[in-house]
């Protein structure tokens, strides 16, 4: 009997979730064939057949989290002879066993459904096969399973309440209240562990500052008129790269033990990314070689990545510092980033904003503003330092043609 164990799957991975199991008992897989599916605090990942071989059992359960080393389930291995046509001298007893355990492998299907929409459905107390699906191919989407528990509930409702509500008919339906539960597991809650430990771990300092961004983005429009196209992030991300060559204390990581501070020379910058499943933060490595052209395509490929949880552990580790941009999601003037560990800083860009300001030659003039917050270890570095470091962030993005001086 062969045991199926978690093994790490991720730089620095101790646990993860048990989301599904992707076989039944009985079912005969090949080498490879994905068995379970799990979730770590950055990824969802498969844990594949070692060998070819039969699902005797399973020995932990959905829901479960389990530590790095734990035996997943049990695989007999599998004799080849089983599968080879039965002789015409097997009795028709044995004959019809065969045919009936051929036949209860056949019919195990697996649905087509990304994980998230697999969680939800599970969550909710939904068989997943009951969905009819409307995306490419039959796949499920998560709109599918939610119009499925939408549906479920109004007809629930319709049959509880269908008395009350005939003498009712002006009553608002809040009277009526429905809704739906999505557990505190998986990213949601490996996200929520890490955040906990990183503000009560790390002494959070936050600095405000403001940017006027008009150059900026008078530069992206004329760039825009010859077909070349390149985010405001983009912009950032250099900005805060070529700041980081000056203070490089902010592109560091504390270790206390050792009573030192690691200091690093690439700026393997992350990018804090929203998606249905929950922050995810994917990795442009070395943006402090790279041009705008290439840190912009490099950060439109991560993002579309994270958007259909296929980023791989490469692209998801390893960074020295963050950034978040949060402004493109239409609100926020100001907020408290809390740190991603083990590095020293983050630094949030909000909404921008055109308002009247003061020039230098004290006319009043309308000018797109942003506003950024920057969080940082306050055992690392002081406030005086973090000052430095985000006037030399609003040079750089208030004079782009400073960016032409450190590509030489």
């Amino acid at each position: 009997m062969i045991e199926v164990k978690l093994h790490d799957i991720g730089e620095g991975m101790t646990q993860a979730d048990i989301l599904t199991f992707l076989v039944k008992q009985g079912d005969i897989v090949k080498a490879d064939d994905p068995l379970v599916e799990v979730q770590t605090d950055k990824m969802t990942a498969e844990i594949p057949a070692p060998m070819e071989g039969i699902v005797k059992e399973f020995t932990v359960k959905i829901g479960d989290t389990v530590p790095v080393g734990t035996t997943l389930l049990k695989i007999e291995p599998l004799n080849s002879k089983l599968l080879q046509k039965p002789s015409v001298k097997m009795g028709k007893k044995t004959e019809n066993a065969f045919q009936t355990s051929s036949s209860i492998n056949t019919k195990s299907k697996r649905v087509m459904a990304a994980p998230f929409t697999r969680k939800i459905a599970r969550d909710n107390g939904i068989n997943i096969e009951d969905i009819q699906g409307t995306g490419p191919a039959g796949r499920i989407t998560e709109e599918d399973v939610l119009q499925f528990i939408q549906n479920k509930s109004e007809q629930t409702t319709l049959l509880v309440n269908r008395s009350e509500r005939e003498n009712r008919r002006n009553d608002s339906l809040a009277e009526f209240p429905t809704s739906y539960s999505v557990s505190y597991s998986g990213r949601r809650k490996q996200i929520g562990t890490k955040m906990a430990h990183s503000l009560y771990s790390i002494p959070h300092c936050t600095h405000y500052e403001e940017i006027d961004v008009s150059n900026i983005l008078q530069v992206k429009a004329d760039w825009k008129m010859v077909n070349k196209n390149i985010s405001a992030t983009a912009f950032f991300l250099k900005a805060v790269s070529l700041s980081l060559k000056d203070f490089p204390i902010f592109n560091a990581t504390l270790n206390e033990k050792e009573e030192s501070i690691h200091i690093y020379n690439e700026h393997h910058i992350g990018v804090a990314t929203d998606t249905r499943q929950g922050l995810i933060v994917p990795v442009i490595r070395n943006v402090e070689k790279k041009s705008l052209l290439q840190i912009h395509e490099e950060l439109k490929y991560l993002t579309v990545r994270a958007q259909e949880n296929k980023l791989t552990v490469k692209e998801i580790t390893g960074s020295t510092f963050t950034i978040s941009n949060v402004g493109p999601l239409g609100g926020s003037i100001g907020a408290t980033p809390i740190i991603n560990p083990p590095e020293v800083g983050l630094l949030a860009f909000h909404k921008t904003k055109k308002r009247p300001v003061v020039d230098k030659n004290d006319q009043i003039v309308v000018r797109s503003m942003m506003n950024v917050s920057m969080s940082f270890d306050h055992r690392v570095a002081d406030g005086a330092t973090a000052v430095a470091f985000t006037n030399r962030l609003v040079q750089l993005i208030e004079n782009p043609n400073l960016f032409m001086l450190e590509l030489v």
